[in-house]
């Protein structure tokens, strides 16, 4: 396995364990278990940043431009609703 194979499987692990937190925060009975939660979620965030931007930075996950046009254009779609 390379390892670009291998940040690719740990950035979707981690993206599902903030899912799971996040769902944990919002269900939260108490605010101790709530802040709980939180605190994970935002520890999980950070170790995604972390990945994403090595990854960004070797050049494993890339991004498009999209054009201001096409912004704007969803943008005026959602702002009708």
């Amino acid at each position: 396995m390379q390892d670009k194979d291998l940040m690719e499987n740990e950035l979707l692990v981690i993206k599902g364990v903030c899912d799971l937190y996040l769902h944990g925060a919002l269900e939260a009975s108490t605010y101790e278990v709530h802040c709980a939660f939180k605190e994970a979620l935002n520890e999980s965030l950070d170790i995604q940043n972390k990945i994403y931007n090595l990854m960004k930075e070797k050049g494993w996950y890339t991004t498009q431009n999209v054009e201001q046009q096409k912004i704007d254009s969803t943008k005026q779609k959602f702002m009708a609703q």
